[in-house]
């Protein structure tokens, strides 16, 4: 009734100042608006996250200013232009006493939003006042679309130890604007040549990363190796076949690629677009089951096959004199690792021993920043492990798949891709525990 007879109020106050020939001013409406809402601020708004997974986080700015300044880091953050608020919030938010907070870059469109969604019924929407301006300069997480807007790499390449570089990935689903870049493109300067690892998610991705590597280094690039046949792993080999360079893979990725390697280009396609012209799928020249010792000039370089762990084919490059392992996606960091129908999790637990036996100093994972054993550890196997014993309890209990989906997971909920994964995971798990 408040709602109502405030918007009955505000009609007639405009209507009065419209009969009398005056114009509310924007700032007039907004300072109204203001004082009318819940107002939080960080403190307040990084306490409400924290404490209750159920809050939605709406970001009502444009993609364009989220592209070039970034947005809140947490995972109940979304994205929902104001002009659009109406028409999306629904697939966001079920229920009218949902908390909700909504926030801009300088607290001028957000209260118009709040203001919104209690008109349409929503009782429980707070106003973040601050804005992410604030939030951004006091140093709290935030996400960016492209690291670098004028490159087709999400990011640059940077030096993780001597000779080895990684132009880090987006830690989301593959999109147009991360270009397919959304893993770890690795690269080695020995003294007789330069080994890649991941051919790139496109003929343009890999042709920028060589761009980038001829600024470190005059040697050319002698091999590429696939860490497995997922697209943004193989779609660039064609570029590098015309370089010159042997086309490395495990025997299994060159099944994929050779039965399904038209299908995994069209899907890209569909995301990509213009993006991926020039590229072709080609097979891998050079093939192996466990292990491949391919020495480069005075560096030694191991290329691996461990065991199972997220895809059959994933391998692993292993440079000994200064434990650094390249894991593929065999270890994950900052982002929620994905279960494919064909992962075998419980295998992937027992594979974590082969890695702990290596005792890297540092990991470069399959996606993610650089790090160490512990870290990866922790977004990998714990995952796996907590994840394996939440649906135990669900298959103890005779409980089904509705209650698989509904295993809380929220203690996650700030990795990226959480929420594109959590359900689909726990599902994928179920179903294969159901007959162990």
């Amino acid at each position: 009734m408040k709602h109502f007879l405030f918007s009955v109020l505000c009609i007639f106050t405009l209507t009065n100042a419209v009969a009398e020939g005056e114009i509310v001013s924007s700032e007039q409406m907004l300072e109204s608006v203001k004082k009318r809402i819940v107002n939080i601020n960080t403190n307040e708004l990084i306490d409400m996250l924290d404490k209750d997974p159920s809050v939605v986080l709406i970001d009502v700015r444009t993609p364009s200013e989220l592209k070039f300044t970034g947005t809140i880091d947490r995972g109940q953050n979304v994205n929902i232009v104001r002009g659009w608020l109406e028409f999306q919030i629904a697939n966001h938010v079920n229920s009218k006493d949902t908390p909700i907070v909504v926030y801009c870059g300088r607290n001028l469109r957000s209260p118009l939003a709040a203001k919104t969604l209690e008109n349409m019924g929503y009782t429980n929407v707070k106003n973040y006042s601050d804005g992410f301006y604030t939030w951004k300069d006091e140093l709290n997480p935030i996400k960016v679309s492209d690291y670098e807007p004028d490159n087709i790499l999400y990011k640059l390449p940077e030096e993780v130890a001597e000779g080895v570089y990684s132009a880090i990935g987006a830690t989301q689903p593959y999109t147009y604007e991360n270009s397919n870049h959304n893993n770890n493109l690795s690269f080695i300067v020995t003294t007789s040549g330069v080994l890649v690892f991941n051919a790139g998610g496109s003929y343009l991705v890999a042709k920028a990363l060589h761009e980038e590597i001829k600024k470190v280094t005059n040697q050319r690039v002698k091999y590429v190796v696939l860490e497995n046949a997922q697209g943004h792993a193989i779609l660039g080999s064609n570029y590098w076949k015309e370089q010159g360079a042997i086309i490395v893979a495990h025997t299994e990725a060159d099944k994929e690629i050779k039965h399904k390697g038209e299908d995994i280009y069209m899907r890209s396609l569909r995301v990509q677009k213009d993006k991926l012209i020039g590229t072709k799928i080609v097979r891998p020249d050079l093939t192996f089951e466990e292990k491949l010792n391919l020495p480069m000039g005075n560096t030694q370089i191991e290329l691996m096959h461990i065991g199972a762990s997220h895809s059959p084919d994933d391998i692993q490059l292993w440079l000994p004199e200064q434990k650094l392992l390249i894991s593929g996606d065999t270890t994950f960091n900052q982002r929620m690792l994905p279960i494919f129908p064909h992962t075998n999790a419980a295998a992937w637990i027992e594979t974590w021993d082969k890695i702990e036996a290596l005792e890297p100093d540092i990991i470069i994972p399959g996606h993610g920043e650089p790090t160490d054993l512990a870290t990866v550890t922790k977004f990998t196997k714990d995952y796996l492990v907590f994840l394996r014993a939440e649906v135990e309890k669900v298959l103890d209990d005779d409980g089904g798949l509705y209650e698989a989906y509904n295993i809380d997971q929220s203690a996650y909920r700030d990795w990226g891709t959480y929420n594109e994964l959590h359900k689909q995971n726990a599902e994928r798990v179920f179903k294969q525990m159901e007959f162990e």
